[in-house]
């Protein structure tokens, strides 16, 4: 078996009920590869937020938007993709967004210096960020429905991952192009007459290419192939997955978690005896869209705006950026290791804490900070002085660490498992365009919040930082270990054809 295989499953290439263990890892990573794209794309304006800014003369207000424009796209595209993914299967989703990516790779690239130029830089980044919806939903629902339960949580976080390669990717990329450029700035001129932010969305192109095909290599989901009546093709998906080991009872247990079942729809999500939306659909959306609101994405869409902001020189800038994008990685693996150790909840609330601490020490470095006039901009900005500037920079690190061991993966782990079956492509769905909307709330509003105060900036986040400590304490169950039909008990409804919970071998 692989080194990888064996970091994720700690076993043989067969695991005990007769699984190939290697062969579920292979199939979640390609899945996950979604995610890498996730990351970059959404990443990758980093480094031409800048170059964006010139090219179209538009101020602060409109910069964030075309900025946020992708966030539209992906919650429009995280509506749709979970019922997408009931009708035409998971595999299908997957194909869609790769080509999603490269349609919005080529329209960036191609967009000219004019006003229509700027409408059509912003249409293609929405289409981008339908991709990135798709990706985002489909990725832990897949990933979820080919996995063993005692390794779900750590193929699970391949998704986070992913993600967090993928911002790495972006931003090392952004880093290159720019000191490719004669003159070290993002609107320098690169090969084929193209500037630097032009080639910075060119390259998502390519991993974007090799997912698609990828696609084509791994089995549709069992759940999935059951759901649409195919069961020879889901017992033996289920057979070189999870071995024979209780194969029918499994199989059973799926048909009859999906009894009833007509057409995928959104009134799914309601309680059909009291027409109210099921409380976990709620604890699913509230806790995606706390992911977002403690103000991660600023670090990775503004960090060279906000480090150039308080002093650093571009080069400078874009190289922090990039260190911190390692410390996301390395942190992920952590979450790796622990998610199915330690549990989902516990690390959440170690991760509610550390964000809180880091946050509020950068929301009193940035708020006490004299204001002074930038030379070149005209306007106003805080300046960190003495120990204030270090402090700010290994709290921001500390953030990141905080968050990329427990709220970036494990987030996505719960969303791909809390959901019973009959209802996972919805609510998914639905918890993922909530967690888009509230990314594109902060991407939008950050630019004019950073005018205002950066202190008040990173205030907020210390606050939902701090719900998101109550709400995990408070709210959220332990999935570990349980399997997925064992979710139905969530549903709170009698289910007469569900057979009594069984040991957690599918």
């Amino acid at each position: 078996m692989s080194e990888h295989a064996a970091v994720l499953d700690g076993s043989s290439d067969m695991d005990e009920d007769g699984g190939d263990a290697r062969g579920v890892v292979r199939i979640a990573s390609v899945a996950a590869l979604g995610g890498l794209l996730f990351g970059y794309d959404s990443a990758v304006i980093n480094g031409a937020v800048s170059a964006i800014g010139e090219v179209w003369h538009i101020g602060a207000g409109a910069l964030g938007f075309a900025v946020a424009a992708a966030l539209i796209g992906a919650a429009a595209g995280a509506m749709t993709a979970g019922r997408l993914a009931d009708r035409v299967g998971r595999l299908m989703v997957m194909k869609i967004a790769a080509g999603l990516f490269i349609l919005s790779a080529v329209g960036c690239v191609l967009a000219p210096e004019t006003t229509a130029g700027l409408v059509m830089f912003v249409v293609f980044r929405i289409i981008g960020g339908a991709g990135v919806g798709f990706a985002s939903v489909i990725a832990p629902a897949y990933i979820a429905e080919v996995s063993p339960p005692r390794i779900r949580g750590r193929l699970g976080s391949l998704q986070q991952l992913a993600i967090v390669t993928g911002i790495f990717l972006s931003l090392l990329v952004d880093a290159l192009l720019v000191h490719a450029t004669p003159t070290g700035q993002p609107d320098g001129m690169l090969w084929f007459g193209l500037e630097a932010w032009r080639w910075m969305f060119l390259v998502l192109a390519l991993p974007a290419i090799v997912y698609g095909v990828l696609a084509f290599t791994i089995p549709e989901s069992p759940r999935f192939l059951v759901a649409a009546h195919r069961i020879p093709e889901a017992r033996k998906v289920l057979t070189l997955l999870l071995g024979e080991k209780n194969l029918e009872i499994t199989i059973h247990r799926i048909q009859s978690s999906l009894a009833g079942e007509t057409k995928p729809s959104w009134r799914d999500l309601r309680n059909s005896h009291t027409g109210k939306i099921y409380p976990i659909v709620w604890i699913g959306l509230i806790a995606s869209m706390l992911q977002q609101f403690v103000g991660i994405n600023v670090i990775f869409y503004y960090s060279n705006t906000l480090w150039m902001a308080v002093g650093f020189d571009t080069s400078s800038a874009f190289t922090i950026s990039v260190i911190t994008s390692v410390v996301n990685i390395a942190t992920t693996i952590v979450a790796i290791l622990l998610v199915d150790r330690i549990g989902r909840k516990l690390l959440l609330i170690i991760g509610s804490v550390g964000m809180t601490v880091s946050l509020a020490a950068l929301a009193i470095c940035f708020g006490t900070a004299p204001m002074v006039l930038d030379a070149a901009t005209g306007e106003l900005a805080p300046v960190l002085n003495g120990a204030a500037g270090p402090i700010a920079l290994v709290a921001a690190n500390v953030f990141v660490i905080a968050f990329g061991m427990s709220w970036g993966p494990v987030i996505w782990v719960l969303l791909g498992e809390m959901f019973p079956n009959r209802i996972r492509g919805a609510a998914l769905s639905l918890a993922a365009a909530g967690q888009w909307v509230a990314n594109w709330i902060v991407t939008v509003t950050f630019p004019g919040l950073k005018d205002v105060s950066l202190g008040l900036a990173y205030g907020i986040y210390t606050g939902f930082a701090l719900i998101s400590l109550i709400f995990v304490a408070k709210w959220l169950t332990e999935t570990k270990g349980r399997t997925l039909e064992d979710m139905d008990d969530a549903l709170g409804e009698d289910n007469p054809e569900a057979t009594p919970p069984a040991p957690a071998t599918a």
